[in-house]
């Protein structure tokens, strides 16, 4: 057989080796959202939670009409301030914190150990949880966005430019999101131990990132250092849609920055992957 006859031959395997890869991955995307949606409890703090933190805010501190955080922007009501923040936070606890628990809770009961002994591949396995996460996060969205407009009167924007910044910061950040998941879920000795594990992280970060606390009246030390996390890049990625343009001034360099937000979640996507793959065992080495 000559060298480029084993080429072609060693590419088409290849080839075929990759579609049978995503191709199982695909098979356990269903699996995984099928087993989702049978939880009710999950689908209840992933779906409902920010919906109901968004109507509390918007409640708790809108009674007083419109609000204006700095002169030289306009008023605008506090769903609409809220929006960005409740829609990034979505995207954290479905790929982040939901996948991170899942996923030490199934090596905790030894489902991953069965998975490991059968064909199916740690890539098959994280295409399976991300594309879980897409779906899951992608439904998630469109009810958050459908409540603020249809009943707390947010108006979105129309623009279509906004739509396709709002589609990109959505799957980096839910991508990124996803892999970091994969990757703390091998912190957690335990699958009882994962929540004490991983909420704590994932609630301080939505603290000091612009969710539950207007970012622009944070002080500049706890701004910078959110900055090293995505979830403030996701939510400020997020404010460049929903916000007028006057409020990019409320930033802390005064603009969205939105080549800084997409370097930021590549940069991250990067981390989540690498780590992912390094640490992710289908059982702990210290069981």
């Amino acid at each position: 057989m000559s060298t480029a006859t084993r080429n072609v031959a060693s590419t088409q395997v290849s080839r075929t080796r990759r579609r049978g890869l995503l191709a199982v991955g695909v098979w356990q995307a269903r699996f995984e959202l099928v087993q989702y949606f049978r939880s009710g409890d999950t689908l209840f703090f992933t779906f409902l939670f920010p919906i109901f933190m968004l109507g509390l805010f918007s409640v708790a501190f809108g009674s007083d009409g419109d609000v204006q955080l700095a002169p030289n922007v306009p008023a605008i009501p506090m769903a609409q301030l809220y929006l960005p923040g409740m829609i990034a936070a979505g995207l954290l606890l479905s790929g982040f914190q939901n996948l991170a628990m899942d996923i030490a809770i199934e090596r905790s009961d030894g489902m991953l150990k069965r998975l490991g002994g059968t064909p199916l591949s740690p890539v098959s396995y994280f295409i399976g949880k991300i594309g879980q996460v897409l779906v899951t996060g992608v439904l998630q969205s469109a009810l958050l966005l459908l409540f603020a407009s249809l009943v707390l009167g947010v108006e979105l924007p129309t623009a279509p430019e906004s739509w396709a910044t709002f589609a990109w910061v959505f799957v980096l950040g839910i991508t990124t999101s996803a892999l970091l998941g994969v990757a703390l879920s091998a912190v957690p000795r335990t699958g009882k131990s994962a929540t004490a594990v991983v909420v704590p992280i994932a609630l301080a970060l939505q603290f000091i990132s612009g969710v539950y606390l207007t970012f622009s009246q944070l002080p500049e030390w706890l701004q910078n250092v959110a900055g090293l996390f995505p979830l403030k890049w996701m939510a400020q990625g997020m404010r460049a849609v929903f916000l007028p343009d006057q409020y990019a001034a409320l930033e802390q360099n005064g603009e969205w920055d939105l080549g800084g937000v997409a370097i930021a979640l590549l940069v991250w996507l990067v981390v989540g992957l690498v780590l992912s793959r390094i640490t992710f065992r289908w059982i702990r080495r210290d069981a």
